[in-house]
């Protein structure tokens, strides 16, 4: 397996890019505006989930979909160089 694909590959588009950006911005939204009331640790666990779903769309990789051999995002035929 090669680390450069592991690691920098685009494998997440889509409707999949969409609702992890969705998902992601509605949890900060209810983090900051005190919608969700949780206890002490879910609250963390909670912003990394949130933090993950945003990583994720931004950089359009996620790492458990190339161990899984899933790919949401479109290929380019021509490759640029």
């Amino acid at each position: 397996m090669d680390l450069e694909k592991v690691l920098l590959e685009e494998n997440v588009g889509g409707w999949d890019l969409f609702l992890r950006a969705a998902i992601g911005s509605a949890g900060v939204i209810a983090l900051s505006m005190n919608l969700i009331r949780l206890a002490e640790p879910w609250n963390w666990v909670f912003g990394i989930v949130i933090f993950a779903a945003l990583f994720t769309a931004m950089t359009r990789h996620c790492t458990p979909y190339v161990l899984l051999g899933i790919s949401t995002a479109r290929r380019n035929k021509a490759k640029m160089f």
